[in-house]
């Protein structure tokens, strides 16, 4: 049986949206067959019957209620919703970042209910880039040092041709050398994607990847994740609150109340917004 949060009775208002919400909310299986469909392969990540609950009894909240989901091969998946919809928890338990209260993740055909801490760790080193809101560059590396640091914590040999094309791709080839705080807030998460990229992972997970820049950097950011997914095929996750940003995907994902409610393949902003003030109503 699904978790559910322990509360007051609710009231006519919260009965009704309970029903509205039941009434859109897609099973499960149907989410994780439209992906298996669309790909025509084996998924990069899956997540089955994935529940989150934090705290105990009458303070129990429950984030995810029974989610499931295939992220296909070499598409870009936005994943929105309102506020407390679970989109980032969901982020953090399919990355292997957070444990599901029950249910299981398998990345790259390896289930990681399965490994310990230490190859849970190797797993995401090997399979997994993130890309965060506000960069997390380390301030003493320049732009290339910061872009090939997990090549280096891996111990792996740089392909100086490769890190090369990608420092081009990204738009710093000519401020390789500089540091972060000589970096405008665009340069520094073209860095922090180049980081993401750099050890050609089979997924890329991006929490809010234009959260925290303008308008028109925003859009040079969104146009190089799409190029990368394009280009080189690389599978990314994306949680936003941006319409503008889930335009680009190849599929949305819609959260509300730790339940995938709608499943769109791709749409423009506008209605992505009807999407979104349909489900805060």
């Amino acid at each position: 049986m699904k978790s559910r949060v322990i509360q007051d009775e609710p009231s006519q208002s919260q009965s009704d949206k309970e029903l509205r919400m039941a009434a859109i909310t897609i099973p499960a299986v149907e989410v994780a067959a439209r992906a298996s469909t669309a790909n025509g392969g084996p998924p990069v990540v899956s997540g089955r019957d994935l529940n989150r609950r934090y705290g105990e009894g009458e303070t129990a909240v429950d984030a995810l209620r029974g989610v499931s989901l295939d992220v296909p091969k070499g598409q870009l998946t936005a994943v929105m919703g309102p506020s407390g919809s679970g989109k980032s928890t969901l982020m953090h338990i399919l990355a292997g970042l957070d444990t599901p209260t029950t249910g299981d993740v398998t990345i790259a055909g390896t289930s990681i209910h399965e490994l310990n801490d230490t190859q849970l760790t190797n797993l995401r080193r090997e399979h997994i880039g993130f890309i965060f809101q506000f960069f997390n560059l380390l301030p003493m590396l320049n732009a290339e040092e910061n872009v090939v640091l997990p090549l280096s914590i891996a111990g792996e040999k740089r392909d100086q041709g490769w890190v090369d094309e990608l420092m081009g791709r990204i738009g710093l080839k000519d401020r390789r050398s500089h540091r972060p705080s000589e970096l405008s807030g665009g340069q520094q998460q073209r860095v922090a994607i180049g980081r993401a990229l750099v050890s050609k992972p089979t997924i890329v997970f991006a929490d809010e990847p234009t959260g925290n820049l303008d308008s028109k950097t925003s859009g040079e950011i969104l146009e190089l994740m799409r190029s990368s997914v394009d280009s080189y095929r690389q599978t990314t996750v994306m949680v936003t609150h941006d319409p503008r940003a889930a335009a680009i995907a190849d599929r949305i994902l819609f959260l509300a109340d730790g339940l995938i409610v709608r499943d769109l393949g791709r749409s423009d902003a506008h209605e992505v917004i009807a999407v979104m003030e349909e489900l805060s109503r």
